[in-house]
């Protein structure tokens, strides 16, 4: 999960997961003084299933708590959300490498209901984001983290999320 924003813009959340059949079941992390070791019983895990599943939600979430500031925020639109570039990488230590082969499985726009009903055609009318990808992840050290980018399209970084075991 993570927080982003938009320059002079709205805010918003990313929460997602990844997964795999069977593998993430029953895995523990141990972490030394020199290493992070994945056990699945007494086996060593040390590599990722040959592909993850993806998926993730991003929808509006405050820019302050400040109850003053409440009638001033923007909101995330889908021309918004249209012009925003979406990258995966790799992370071992500091080194980034763009993750290859990913392909997009589903992607929906829902709408979201206000809480007072009554009142919305006095709303802005809010949206949330769900996406879905598959993977590929064969000989990925599970060691390594899964990086998420989000970017504006003048290449400003938008949100970055990382995932690791």
């Amino acid at each position: 999960m993570t927080d982003g924003s938009l320059p002079s813009g709205p805010c918003f959340r990313i929460a997602g997961r990844a997964t795999a059949p069977e593998f993430f079941e029953n895995l523990k992390r141990t972490d030394t003084d020199t290493a992070s070791l994945i056990h699945r019983g007494n086996d060593v895990v040390t590599e990722f299933p040959a592909q993850l599943h993806l998926s993730f939600l991003m929808y509006d979430f405050p820019c302050s708590i400040e109850f003053q500031n409440a009638g001033t925020a923007s909101y995330l639109t889908k021309a918004i959300v249209g012009t925003l570039r979406l990258s995966f990488y790799w992370k071992h230590g500091m080194t980034l490498r763009p993750a290859k082969g990913i392909v997009p499985k589903h992607f929906e726009t829902r709408p979201v209901t206000p809480y007072a009903p009554e009142l919305a055609e006095q709303l802005p009318r809010r949206f949330q984001w769900e996406f879905d990808f598959d993977l590929p992840s064969a000989g990925v050290p599970v060691t390594d983290s899964l990086v998420l980018v989000l970017r504006t399209p003048d290449g400003r970084i938008a949100a970055r999320a990382a995932a690791r075991m």
